[in-house]
């Protein structure tokens, strides 16, 4: 058919095609437009490894860019832990898992239940799997999991009273890591090991808080964090504050001395997937409103073209897991469009401000998870004495229908 049409305009010209001027004219702005597309889409990862017998953990694996990652992996064979938020039993959520053991044909896909915005309930976990003889296998630990204050919108709290972006993006990760940094440092010697930090190109813009401002200054230390985490650039700090933490962690695992005089194999790995259609981008795009999602939806052809779908998101967090140079060196890689490069603010690299940040974030963490305890025992103790109230009026009740009989 093609070949007979080329005959027909080589022979008798274009206008004796249908519509045959029409096509030429509006063929460049649809090539134009299939160029951009493929500009906006981003690398796509070439590498390969085997991932059978690899245990993968994750964390924000089942919406957006974290659960392409994980459908593809799992794909690949590897058995993966997710850190989920709702409850094990939730019917959804086990059809969820159902679902997708049958897409990737991987039974080996499993859950735990991990409140990534309760320090507390990240101890629980993390303790628990560092708590086993010998050490449980884990290959990977994918950190996808985040949040974002839309422009314009209250800040909101995590349940230790800490703003839910530094709270989730930041202080979690390194709350968790940082219990789970045994079980990393006792894999065995040939295994290759991989912690993968999922950041944003946003870490440009944000600004550490100041670890030398005394209590003596004209704010109180709660006014000054409400102006270091403002709503306006909380991510962008939770982000940057990320980054530095990665490195610093890269510097804790080496200078670990095994016991078996092996060279560490754990490595970090830094990664930027881009802007993507996520839905923490759409909830920031829409500005967490009605109205907003009203306009999301009437511009969303631009937004189809700009921004990378979950799947093309996915593509350097699979090629910082797969590709085979990145399970060598000294670590501390920032990937971007699966390809290394360099980052642009030189706190990263400070190793003073490493040390403040990682002492004060243990600090924090130590003063809240106190708190918390008092406050779980305090909620504890009234829980019991509304009970015993309960039980002696029950008792009080049978004891005066035993006498009126």
């Amino acid at each position: 058919m093609p070949v007979n049409i080329l005959a027909q305009v080589f022979d008798q010209g274009l206008s004796s095609i249908p519509l045959g001027w029409t096509a030429v004219k509006v063929a460049p702005f649809f090539a134009l437009l299939y160029l951009l597309k493929w500009f906006f889409n981003g690398a796509v990862n070439k590498s390969e490894r085997n991932m059978h017998s690899k245990v993968v953990m994750v964390t924000g694996g089942t919406a957006g860019i974290g659960a392409e990652v994980v459908k593809q992996l799992a794909t690949r064979g590897a058995q993966i832990v997710l850190l989920v938020q709702q409850p094990l039993t939730d019917p959804f959520f086990v059809d969820y898992i159902e679902d997708l053991r049958t897409q990737t044909g991987n039974e080996l896909i499993t859950a735990e239940h991990v409140d990534l915005t309760s320090l507390h309930s990240i101890r629980l976990f993390a303790t628990k799997w560092v708590d086993n003889a010998p050490p449980r296998r884990l290959d990977m630990v994918i950190l996808c999991a985040n949040t974002m204050t839309p422009a314009g919108g209250k800040p909101t709290m995590t349940e230790d009273g800490l703003e839910s972006s530094w709270g989730l993006n930041y202080v979690a990760n390194f709350h968790l890591l940082s219990i789970l940094s045994p079980a990393l440092r006792a894999q065995p010697p040939d295994r290759d090991v991989r912690i993968i930090f999922g950041t944003c190109a946003a870490y440009v813009g944000g600004q550490l808080p100041d670890f030398d401002a005394k209590s003596s200054t004209a704010k109180s230390k709660k006014e000054r964090a409400q102006t270091e985490f403002r709503p306006s650039n909380v991510y962008a700090t939770s982000k940057l504050a990320l980054m530095t933490f990665a490195v610093a962690f890269q510097k804790h695992l080496s200078t670990y001395a095994r016991p078996d005089k092996k060279p560490m194999n754990a490595r970090v790995i830094m990664v930027d997937p881009g802007w993507t259609r996520t839905p923490g981008m759409r909830r920031f795009l829409t500005f967490g409103s009605l109205w907003g999602l009203a306009l999301y939806l009437f511009t969303w052809p631009v937004w189809w073209l700009v921004l990378k779908s979950g799947d093309q998101g996915a593509q350097t967090f699979l090629y910082a897991a797969m590709e085979a140079q990145w399970g060598r060196g000294d670590g501390g890689y920032f990937l971007k469009e699966c390809r290394k490069v360099s980052w642009s603010r030189k706190e990263i690299d400070d190793e003073v401000l490493q040390k403040q940040l990682w002492e004060s974030s243990s600090k924090t963490i130590e003063i809240l998870e106190k708190e918390g305890a008092k406050k779980r025992a305090s909620e504890k103790k009234e829980k019991e004495k509304a009970e015993g109230k309960s039980t002696a009026k029950e008792s009080n009740s049978e004891a005066t229908q035993r006498k009126a009989k």
